[in-house]
């Protein structure tokens, strides 16, 4: 994605972790290649349609935050004692979505959500501060936009990736995506709640690296890796995923992503300490 971007493609971005782990580098690479970035993931995609005439990388004018959903995956009214001892299956089961096992439980502990609210500061040039989670268990609202006069736009449709592939292959024009059509009348409401912090501890873990900047989303994610394979395999309890992030965040102070060798050793360093606590 970096190379890409250096020479001026216009790139469809579908991994977050390409700005989670050097937004700062990888955007400096949009800006001075001439690249068009459109980004693919679903939260994302919406945001950007929301947003009209935009080009990613500068901070839209108007918008007061942004709102990202999330379903609140398989565990959002499990009680909180009986956590620890949720199995991989049970994880993976999302509720609307059918992903692969890692971002399964990234979205069951909402780190998924936390690297996306990273992401989006990066991609629409926005501070922590002005990126909300929004806990919306039908997955129909992808996310919103609002703006200085208090209007607040929405991008909906079925849960079907789809639907934001075909936008960003079609962009700037519209596409037919296969997908099938969206029946409110049949959906009867739409909920919406904050997040739990308790329940999900990673989502603040991921704000503190925005806001820390340089290596953390590095060590963030890699630690986050490193201890998710270790629950998929059986080797730690669900509930100690994000203890093992936070841990391996505070033994490793972040330093400034200059270049990178700098994010790639950071991120090296983060796997060992964090592969030491599972």
């Amino acid at each position: 994605t970096l190379a890409a971007a250096q020479a001026g493609r216009q790139l469809l971005l579908a991994n977050k972790e390409s700005l989670v782990v050097a937004g700062a580098l990888f955007m400096t690479a949009v800006r001075a290649g001439g690249a068009t970035l459109i980004p693919v993931d679903s939260e994302q995609n919406a945001i950007f349609q929301c947003l009209g005439d935009y080009r990613c990388g500068q901070a839209p004018p108007g918008v007061r935050r942004l709102l990202l959903t999330a379903s609140g995956g398989p565990f959002r009214t499990t009680p909180l004692a009986a956590l620890r001892d949720v199995t991989p299956d049970q994880a993976c089961a999302h509720p609307n979505w059918s992903m692969g096992r890692k971002i399964s439980v990234d979205s069951a502990t909402l780190m998924n959500k936390g690297l996306e609210v990273i992401e989006a500061a990066w991609l629409f040039g926005l501070d922590a501060a002005r990126i909300e989670v929004l806990v919306h268990p039908q997955s129909v609202v992808h996310s919103l936009v609002e703006y200085a006069d208090r209007s607040v736009l929405a991008q909906l449709g079925v849960a079907d990736m789809r639907v934001p592939i075909a936008h960003a292959l079609a962009w700037p024009r519209r596409m037919d995506s296969g997908a099938g059509a969206l029946d409110l009348a049949a959906l009867g409401r739409l909920e919406f709640e904050a997040p739990d912090r308790v329940r999900f501890p990673a989502l603040d873990l991921a704000y503190g690296a925005l806001r820390a900047g340089g290596t953390a989303g590095a060590i963030l994610n890699a630690a986050n890796e490193v201890a998710v394979q270790a629950f998929l395999d059986g080797r730690l309890p669900f509930t100690d995923i994000a203890a093992v992030v936070a841990r391996t965040l505070d033994a490793l102070p972040g330093a400034p992503a200059q270049d990178l060798d700098g994010v790639l050793a950071a991120d090296a360093h983060a796997r060992r300490v964090a592969a030491a606590l599972t």
